[in-house]
Formats: C-alpha cells, sequence, structure tokens
C-alpha cells in the first residue's frame, strides 16, 4: 500500500464531494476511493493525454489531430503561461519529466519529443514502436504503455526497450487499455481507457495491487460511449503527484476542473 493519503475513515458532512463505491473489484483486490481535498480551473479544451507537476508547475500534453500541445499551465487559475503547438500530422499522448526535460509521446506517428523543461523548446525526438499511450519513470528507467496489458521499460539513455512488465489481476488475467501513467510511492498508477478506474501496480512483477474508483468526480460528466464522434471526451485521463508535498491531482478529457484528491482506503 502506498505511503499517501491512505487512510481509514469515515467521510462525515460538510466535508467536500467524496466517490461511492458504484463497482466491485473485478478480481477481489482491493479498491480504494477518494476525497476531494481542492479543486482548480482546468482548459475545457484541453484533451488531456498526460499529466506531470514539478516544482509548483503543472505540465500537461493534449492530443487530437491539429490541435495537440504542450503546455505550462499555473495549478491555481489554470491559466497556460508556455505553450508547444504540434504539427498536425501529431496526435499528442502521454508525458513525463526527466531530470531537466520534458518527454512526450505521440500516438501512432512512433516519435517522441523532448523539450527543455525551463522553456518548452524543442530538443530533439527519438523513434519508438508499437504505439503511445502513458509515460513515467520511477528514476531509473522510463515505462511506456501503449494501450495493452504490457508496459514498456525503457533505458531513459538509450531509450531502448530493456524489459517488459505485463500486467495481470490477482487472478492472472491481463488488465488492458492501461492509458496514462504515474509513478507513486513505488508503484505505477494507470488509467483505465473509458473508465473511471485508476489501477495500481507493481513495476516489480505486474501484479496489480488494487483499484481506485473515481466515479462521480465530475458531475454531469457525459458517457464516452455516446460521444464517439469525440473520442472521448469527458473520459477520465490524467495523473499527477507531486512526490515532495505528497499531492495528487487528477483530470479528464476537456474536463473544466482539475482536482487534489485523497485516497481513502
Amino acid at each position: 500500500m502506498t505511503r499517501i493519503a491512505w487512510m481509514v475513515s469515515a467521510i462525515g458532512g460538510g466535508m467536500l464531494a467524496a466517490g461511492w463505491w458504484l463497482w466491485a473489484s473485478p478480481d477481489g483486490g482491493p479498491v480504494a476511493h477518494y476525497r476531494v481535498v481542492a479543486s482548480y480551473p482546468h482548459d475545457a479544451g484541453a484533451f488531456c493525454q498526460g499529466l506531470v507537476i514539478a516544482d509548483g508547475k503543472l505540465y500537461e500534453s493534449t492530443g487530437q489531430l491539429g490541435r495537440s500541445t504542450l503546455r505550462q499551465v499555473d495549478l491555481a487559475s489554470g491559466q497556460v503561461e508556455k505553450q508547444m503547438n504540434l504539427g498536425p500530422e501529431y496526435f499528442g499522448e502521454g508525458l513525463a519529466i526527466w531530470q531537466d526535460q520534458l518527454i512526450q509521446l505521440t500516438w501512432r506517428n512512433g516519435v517522441a519529443f523532448v523539450y527543455d523543461r525551463a522553456n518548452l523548446r524543442y530538443v530533439e525526438s527519438f523513434r519508438f514502436t508499437p504505439e503511445g499511450w502513458g509515460l513515467t519513470h520511477d528514476g531509473k528507467h522510463l515505462f511506456l504503455s501503449d494501450g495493452t496489458s504490457e508496459i514498456r521499460r525503457l533505458d531513459p539513455v538509450t531509450r531502448r526497450v530493456v524489459g517488459t512488465i505485463k500486467v495481470r489481476d490477482q487472478q492472472g488475467r491481463p488488465v488492458a487499455r492501461l492509458n496514462e501513467l504515474e509513478y507513486v510511492e513505488g508503484e505505477i498508477w494507470a488509467n483505465v481507457w473509458q473508465t473511471d478506474r485508476i489501477v495500481r501496480i507493481s513495476p516489480d512483477t505486474g501484479l496489480v495491487l488494487g483499484w481506485i474508483d473515481l466515479s462521480g468526480l465530475l458531475p454531469g460528466k457525459r458517457s464516452a460511449s455516446s460521444r464517439p464522434d469525440e473520442q472521448g471526451v469527458d473520459v477520465l485521463n490524467g495523473i499527477a503527484y507531486d512526490a515532495i508535498h505528497k499531492r495528487l491531482f487528477v483530470t479528464g478529457k476537456n474536463w473544466p476542473r482539475l482536482f487534489e484528491i485523497e485516497i481513502v482506503q
């Protein structure tokens, strides 16, 4: 179990909105929900694909052909402070900070872009296969998801694949549609595409350690399946962990709010 904000408690009246136990773990593993600590403005036009925070600054990768960007965002106001626009042929995806650089994946282009974090200026690019969905790191390796049940471990210098993590639930079944990734206190957390769930994964074994149900976080959220023309608008996607101050932030595609939450066990 991670050390961040795990609480055994009852959420009393007068507290901010909390999630409800709306689903059962498919494999009998532990299911946690959440308490909202704070809510911040978020650009409803941002099709969030990757989210990270460092030194009080929020960085976001947005998708959609012709609209993909890399942004530095003021957390409190939601205002975009700096922005890099991708070419119209690129669909922005997962994002990670490695040392003083930002690494941004693209979906099916097979290319990742590297930027100087201080000014978002392009530094270089590198190739990868097959698709780019989520990206994070543990200080030693990059972890890349491609929408399947496998996470690739990359050498951060050569960017070559040095291992594969096969994600399995507690019944031994693969857990697919792994999307945006974040490294949280020794675990890999992943949004599960088109669900309100985050899955907690052991980077050593690939075993699912537990689930987090974020149902109800955004009131009035539209169903992803009802909006196929918008490619998953309103889907939960985006996890940013402030390891210094032990703060956890989540949002979704085209959400008007970004939430700081605590996980309630």
